[in-house]
C-alpha cells in the first residue's frame, strides 16, 4: 500500500462523522470496540479483517465521548434549556479576546472568554458543576484576567441562540462542536472578579506575557498605532482584535484573509527560515529537525496555542521529520498522518472551517499541482529545434521571472479549486480575483512576516535593527492593504452566492479528484467520464431551472421589517424595509449575503418607523440599490425625512407608490395617494400578491384605522398566507380583517427586542384560539415561504415547524 495512512485517516474520520451526527450509547460503543479489540488480539487469522471496522469504531467512540454527559454535575443536567441568573466560578481556558464593533459615533468594545466552570451558584446555594461556557461582556477587562486565572462571574446563563434564518451562521452548533453548550451574558466588567489562591502569586502565563512584549516590540519606532501595525500584530501574533469587519472585508473579498491566521503559510515560512539558516552553517539534517521542531512548538505556544497553529505545526513536524530522517516524502500521506494526529487530539477539529480549508487546500495542491506543473512546463518549453545559444538574450532574462510567476499562479489555482465550495459555504463568496490577489499579496505577506520575526529576534539587543524591521514590515503591510482594496474593486472580482448543498459537495470533490488523478482523461475511462459529466450537468441544469421557477419570501424576526422577496430572476427581487441600524448591520446584511445578494434591484420603505427605516443608510452603503419605493404619505420621523431629502436628489431612482400600483409582481392595496392618517402605522404600504396560485397578503404594521379602511375599500382580501407586523397602538389582524382574509397560515413578524416589537399575551391568546397555524418569528426565527407550482411550504430557521399547503386554484 503506497499511502497506508490515507486509508486509516479516512476510516477514522468516517467514525468521527458518525459519532457527531448519530446518537449512540457511549457504553454500548465502548463495549463493542472492546470486543473487537479482544478479538483482534487473540484471533491472529482474523486480525486483518477486524482492524478495518475497529478504526472507524475508535473514531466514533472518541467523538461520542467528547459530547456525552459523563458527570452528574454536567451543566446540561443542572440547567436544561432554561436561562438562569447565576454566579459561576471556574478557570479561564484561554486569554480573553477583545472585539471592537463600529456603532456609528464611537467604537463598541466587547470581551469574549471561555471558562471551565467548576462551581455554580443559583437557587441560593453553591453547587459543583462541570462544563465550559462562553462569556460575553461589554467593555474591556483588566490585565488581571489571563489564561488559567481562577475567576468568579455573575450573569445570565442560557443556551446560545439558534440561527435566525436558514443559510446563516449557526452559533449554537458552532459552540456545541467546541463542547460549549451555554453562554454567560454579563452586563458589565464589574461582574468579574479574579480569585487568587492564598499565598500564591498571580502571574500571566508565558503566552500572554510574550504577546504583550511582542506587541510593544513590533511598535518600536512607529509613530502611532494604526491599521497596518494592528494587522502586523494580527499576522505575526494571531491578535484578532485588529481584524474588525471593516478592516477584514477587503481581504475577504479578495480571497486573502487567510494570511492573518497563524496557519500553514506562517509555519512553513518560519520552518524554511530556520532550516535554511541551519543548513547554511552546515548543521546535519537530523540535527536540523531536532532544532527546528521544538522552535516551531515554541512559536505555537507563544502565540496562545491557537488551533490553526497547532494543526499547521503538526503537519510541518511530519514533513520536517520525514526530511530529517531522509525518508521519501509523500505530501498526501504526510497530510493524512497530520490529520489523524489532530483528530486523535481533538475530533471536533474536523468540523472547524479552518481545519477543512487547510487540509483541502494542501490536498488540492498535492494532487493538482503536478498536473498543472506539467502544463506549465509544456507552455514554457523553448523551441527544441533552436539551440540554446541562439535564443534571444531577453528571452533568457525572462525565464526565471516567468517560472516564478507561473509556478505561483499554478499553486494559487490549485489552492483556489480546493477551497472553492468551502469558501462559498462559510463566507458566501466566489472570488475569481483571488488568483491575482494571492499572486501579489502572499509574497508581500512573507516579507512582512520575515520583518516581524526579525524584529522579535533583535528585540532590545539591537534596537536600530528592530526599528528598521518594524518600518519595513509596516511598509509591506501598507502595500498589502492597498492591493487588497484595489483587487476587491476590480470588475467581477467577487460575487456573493448561496452556500452549496451537501449534494453539490459530493459531486464537486470526487469530480475534482478524478480530474486530478488523471482517471477522467485515461483512454479506458474517458467515455465513462464524459457520460458521467453529461449526467451531472443535466441534473444540475434541471435543478437550476426548478430553482429559477421557485419564489421565496423570507420574514426575518425584526418586528415586521426586513422581508426579502426572492423572485424569479434577480431583477425583481425586493427588500421590504431595512430595520434599525443595529439589526441591519448584524442580521439583515449577513442574511442578504447568505442569499447571494450583492445588489438590491428594489427596496420598499413601507412607513417612517425608525425600526423599519433606520437601517437604510447601512443598506445603501453595503448594497447597490437601483430603485427605492415609499408610501405616498408624509411622516414626522426625522430619519425618514432625511431619507426622503436624499431620494429627492435622485428622482430617477425614487417612486412613491399608492393603491393600484404594481411592484415586483405585488399589488399595492393601501394607502391611497390622498390618504393621510394621524398614526404613522395606518399609512404603511400593504401588498397583495399571487404566485403559482398562492395568495399572500403583507400588512406591515397596519394599525386599527388602516385595517378598517382596507376592509371598506377591498371586496376580496382572501389570502392563503398573511404576514403582519405589530402596530404601535392596538393589535394587528382585527377579527373582522381575519374573517375577510381567511388565511391558512398566519406569520407574525415579531422580535425579541425592543419590547414593542414582541407580540403581547392577549394577541397570542386570540390567535391561538384559531384553527389556523400561527408562527411568531420571535420564537421560531425567520420564516421562509417557498412557493412552487405544486404548492407552498413554510420553513422555520429552527426547524420546529414545517407547514405545507396547496395552491388555491
Amino acid at each position: 500500500m503506497s499511502r497506508p495512512l490515507v486509508t486509516v485517516a479516512v476510516l477514522y474520520t468516517g467514525g468521527v462523522v458518525l459519532g457527531q451526527f448519530l446518537e449512540f450509547s457511549l457504553g454500548l460503543l465502548f463495549g463493542v470496540a472492546f470486543l473487537f479489540s479482544l478479538a483482534a488480539l487473540f484471533f491472529v487469522s482474523l486480525r486483518r479483517f477486524l482492524l478495518w471496522p475497529l478504526i472507524p469504531l475508535a473514531g466514533c467512540v472518541h467523538s461520542t465521548s467528547r459530547t456525552a454527559i459523563l458527570s452528574p454535575q454536567d451543566l446540561r443536567l443542572l440547567l436544561g434549556e432554561k436561562a438562569e441568573f447565576v454566579t459561576v466560578r471556574g478557570i479561564l481556558s484561554e486569554r480573553p479576546v477583545e472585539r471592537v464593533y463600529d456603532s456609528g459615533s464611537e467604537p463598541n468594545w466587547r470581551t469574549i472568554a471561555k471558562v471551565d466552570v467548576n462551581e455554580l451558584h443559583f437557587a441560593k446555594e453553591w453547587r459543583p458543576a462541570v462544563g465550559r461556557v462562553a462569556v460575553s461582556t461589554p467593555g474591556l477587562l483588566g490585565a488581571q484576567f489571563f489564561t488559567r486565572q481562577r475567576v468568579e462571574i455573575s450573569g445570565t446563563l442560557r443556551p446560545p441562540k439558534e440561527r435566525v434564518a436558514q443559510g446563516m451562521f449557526d452559533y449554537r452548533a458552532y459552540l456545541s462542536r467546541l463542547g460549549i453548550y451555554y453562554q454567560l451574558i454579563v452586563e458589565t466588567t464589574n461582574d468579574w472578579r479574579a480569585l487568587t489562591i492564598e499565598n500564591a502569586r498571580a502571574r500571566p502565563p508565558l503566552a500572554d506575557r510574550f504577546i504583550a512584549w511582542a506587541q510593544t516590540n513590533l511598535a518600536k519606532g512607529l509613530p502611532c498605532e494604526d491599521e497596518p501595525l494592528r494587522l502586523l500584530w494580527a499576522m505575526a501574533l494571531g491578535w484578532k482584535t485588529g481584524l474588525t469587519d471593516e478592516v477584514s472585508e477587503p481581504f475577504m473579498r479578495s480571497g486573502t484573509l487567510h494570511i492573518f491566521a497563524i496557519s500553514g503559510l506562517h509555519i512553513a515560512l518560519i520552518a524554511c527560515i530556520l532550516v535554511s539558516v541551519l543548513r547554511v552553517v552546515r548543521v546535519p539534517r537530523a540535527a536540523c529537525g531536532l532544532i527546528a521542531i521544538p522552535l516551531l512548538w515554541f512559536y505555537t505556544a507563544a502565540t496562545g496555542w491557537q488551533a490553526s497553529a497547532i494543526r499547521s505545526t503538526l503537519m510541518m513536524n511530519v514533513i520536517i521529520g520525514g526530511w530529517a530522517l531522509n525518508r521519501p516524502s509523500d505530501l498526501v500521506n504526510s497530510l493524512a498522518a497530520a490529520g489523524l494526529i489532530i483528530l486523535l487530539w481533538d475530533p471536533a477539529q474536523l468540523f472547524q472551517a479552518g481545519f477543512q480549508l487547510s487540509f483541502f487546500v494542501v490536498l488540492s495542491i498535492g494532487l493538482l499541482l503536478p498536473n498543472l506543473e506539467k502544463v506549465r512546463q509544456r507552455l514554457l518549453l523553448p523551441d527544441p529545434m533552436l539551440p540554446p545559444e541562439l535564443r534571444p538574450r531577453w528571452r533568457k532574462l525572462l525565464d526565471d521571472p516567468l517560472r516564478y510567476v507561473t509556478t505561483s499562479l499554478a499553486t494559487s489555482l490549485a489552492a483556489w479549486l480546493g477551497s472553492l465550495p468551502l469558501i462559498a459555504y462559510y463566507f458566501y463568496l466566489f472570488t475569481p480575483v483571488s488568483l491575482l490577489a494571492n499572486l501579489l499579496i502572499v509574497p508581500l505577506s512573507g516579507l512582512a512576516l520575515m520583518c516581524g520575526l526579525g524584529s522579535l529576534v533583535c528585540g532590545d539587543w539591537l534596537p536600530w535593527f528592530t526599528e528598521l524591521f518594524n518600518h519595513s514590515g509596516w511598509l509591506w503591510m501598507r502595500m498589502m492593504v492597498s492591493l487588497s482594496h484595489w483587487t476587491a474593486e476590480l470588475p467581477g472580482a467577487y460575487f456573493y452566492v448561496r452556500p452549496p448543498t451537501p449534494a453539490e459537495f459530493l459531486i464537486y470533490y470526487p469530480l475534482l479528484g478524478f480530474c486530478a488523478s488523471g482517471w477522467a482523461f485515461a483512454p479506458r475511462w474517458r467515455k465513462w467520464a464524459a457520460v458521467s459529466l453529461a449526467g451531472v450537468l443535466a441534473a444540475w441544469a434541471w435543478q437550476w431551472r426548478s430553482e429559477q421557477q421557485t419564489v421565496r419570501l423570507t420574514v426575518l424576526p425584526l418586528g415586521g421589517s426586513g422581508l426579502f422577496f426572492d423572485a424569479r430572476g434577480r431583477s425583481e427581487d425586493l427588500l421590504i424595509d431595512c430595520a434599525n441600524r443595529a439589526s441591519a448591520e448584524f442580521l439583515l446584511r449577513p442574511f442578504l449575503r447568505s442569499q447571494g445578494v450583492k445588489q438590491l434591484p428594489k427596496v420598499l420603505l413601507t412607513h417612517g418607523d425608525i425600526n423599519h427605516v433606520g437601517g437604510w443608510p447601512h443598506v445603501k452603503e453595503q448594497f447597490s440599490v437601483s430603485r427605492v419605493f415609499t408610501s405616498p404619505a408624509r411622516f414626522r420621523s426625522p430619519v425618514y425625512r432625511q431619507i426622503v431629502r436624499e431620494l429627492e436628489a435622485a428622482p430617477g431612482c425614487w417612486q412613491r407608490v399608492s393603491r393600484g400600483d404594481s411592484l415586483s409582481g405585488w399589488t399595492v392595496v393601501h394607502p391611497s395617494a390622498d390618504d393621510q392618517f394621524s398614526q404613522a402605522d395606518d399609512n404603511a404600504v400593504v401588498l397583495r400578491g399571487q404566485f403559482h396560485g398562492v395568495r399572500i397578503l403583507l400588512l406591515s404594521d397596519l394599525g386599527r384605522m388602516g385595517q378598517r379602511t382596507l376592509l371598506e375599500r377591498e371586496d376580496d382580501l382572501r389570502a392563503d398566507i398573511v404576514v403582519t407586523g405589530l402596530p404601535a397602538q392596538g393589535e394587528p389582524l382585527s377579527p373582522a380583517l381575519l374573517d375577510a382574509v381567511n388565511p391558512r397560515l398566519i406569520v407574525v413578524a415579531s422580535a425579541e427586542f425592543p419590547a414593542s416589537e414582541s407580540a403581547g399575551w392577549k394577541l397570542r391568546e386570540r390567535l391561538a384560539r384559531l384553527r389556523t397555524p400561527v408562527l411568531h418569528t420571535s420564537e421560531v426565527g425567520a420564516v421562509t415561504l417557498i412557493l412552487r407550482r405544486n404548492g407552498w411550504e413554510a420553513q422555520t430557521a429552527t426547524g420546529r415547524a414545517q407547514i405545507h399547503g396547496a395552491a388555491s386554484d
